[in-house]
């Protein structure tokens, strides 16, 4: 049987590698535009941790991972986002 081996991913703000499915993905899909967990096209990963998704440089570093200039409103709908995850934490990618 063969075994197959995780995905691993860096998270943009602590830089540490995980699993991707311990990990949040965010990506800035070039017909829809930024979806959470879904689409193809240039992704960040961040880590589910508070320390990480909390941390005050958490825009600019997306916005160089995604290559794109984030509006303000993305931080609340980020906000949003994560609380819910916070919710269900069992929540796989």
């Amino acid at each position: 049987m063969i075994r197959q081996t995780p995905v691993l991913r860096i998270c943009i703000s602590c830089r540490k590698t995980h699993d991707r499915k311990h990990l949040i993905k965010i990506t800035n899909d070039h017909k829809k535009g930024i979806m959470f967990h879904k689409g193809m096209g240039r992704s960040a990963y961040i880590c589910k941790s508070k320390k990480c998704y909390s941390d005050s440089k958490i825009k600019k570093k997306l916005q160089k991972a995604l290559k794109i200039s984030l509006e303000p409103e993305f931080m609340d709908i980020f906000e949003k986002e994560i609380t819910s995850y916070d919710d269900y934490p069992n929540k796989g990618i």
